[in-house]
């Protein structure tokens, strides 16, 4: 095959342009300590990157929800155990009110009561950065209102302002891994008789809080130890156990986002290894493939210098 005297040259620097694209990419590598910065680099790890960095956005969003909700599980611990002890204390009046004791001594209780039902509706109408944690998706109105005390100091009646009534009045929920969303809030009052339990009244299983304190309150004034006996006990028991669910719940709803989030937390370093892998490279392999190249440049200017100096001349000789 005839070979033009313009073949050589032509390859020689298309050969060194070559191997000086190789050395400026492994000389960014080294720096950079990145094998993958620009698309053409390496189309399909980029892809991968990108997915994977994606993938490790939105697992953070789930850590950042998990996280707000582990928050108010706890604020809402508190106030759960907080109403626990009104609920103890309720009931220990509510068994040693009987017909032994004096008028004096069932209206001391009496008063003992309001003080309750008053610490119950302040527990009530908590808040948690500005919002009250037991109003559902009603965030900004408070669930109870005190109408007002008599002149004895007993509350006469309490307004209930948020209940659960969907769509009006729900829960919200939020997302803690793909497909599988939960909700840490608790609403207060629920007489639907289907859906959520609520913490001070529940339909579905009796419990009333508020307004069997206010019974007992009543009742104890009035000296009516007989309706203490055959109904107050009872119902505050309903309320015992209501309250007592709601601590168990979120007593394992603090278990579950635990387990979330150390799952998240291990998916997001599972990932961080796995985009490393793809985009970073190998110092001492990246060192190597440099010092080859930059020899192989070397080479290939040599050799050509020795050929392109060859003239007829050298042949006549």
């Amino acid at each position: 095959m005839r070979v033009t005297t313009n073949t050589f040259p032509n390859t020689l620097i298309d050969q060194l342009q070559l191997l000086t694209t190789r050395q400026n990419k492994l000389q960014t590598q080294a720096a950079t300590g990145q094998k993958v910065k620009y698309l053409e680099d390496d189309p399909g790890a980029v892809r991968r990157i990108k997915d994977m960095q994606d993938e490790s956005r939105s697992i953070s969003q789930y850590q950042k929800n998990i996280s707000a909700l582990k928050e108010l599980a706890t604020v809402s611990y508190d106030s759960i155990k907080a109403l626990k002890k009104i609920s103890d204390r309720a009931n220990e009046i509510a068994t040693a009110a009987d017909s032994t004791k004096s008028k004096d001594e069932l209206r001391a209780y009496a008063i003992e009561i309001s003080q309750l039902i008053q610490q119950a509706v302040q527990i009530g109408n908590s808040k948690h950065n500005g919002n009250y944690i037991f109003s559902g998706t009603q965030s900004n109105t408070a669930p109870f209102v005190i109408n007002g005390t008599d002149s004895n100091g007993l509350v006469t009646s309490i307004t209930t302002q948020v209940s659960y009534n969907p769509p009006t009045s729900t829960i919200p929920e939020f997302d803690i891994a793909d497909g599988f969303s939960i909700t840490a809030h608790v609403i207060a009052v629920n007489q639907t008789g289907s859906g959520p339990q609520g913490l001070f009244t529940n339909a579905a299983n009796g419990a009333d809080f508020l307004n069997h304190l206010l019974d007992l309150q009543n009742h104890l004034w009035n000296g009516d130890t007989t309706a203490i006996a055959n109904n107050d006990r009872q119902n505050l028991l309903k309320d015992e156990d209501n309250i007592i669910f709601h601590v168990s719940a979120n007593g394992a709803l603090q278990a579950r986002l635990e387990a979330a989030y150390s799952s998240a937390s291990a998916k997001i370093s599972s990932l961080e290894k796995l985009i490393s892998n793809e985009a970073d490279a190998d110092l001492a392999q990246t060192l190597v493939k440099l010092s080859e190249t930059q020899t192989a440049y070397q080479a290939a200017l040599q050799s050509g210098a020795l050929i392109l100096n060859t003239s007829l001349l050298d042949y006549i000789r």
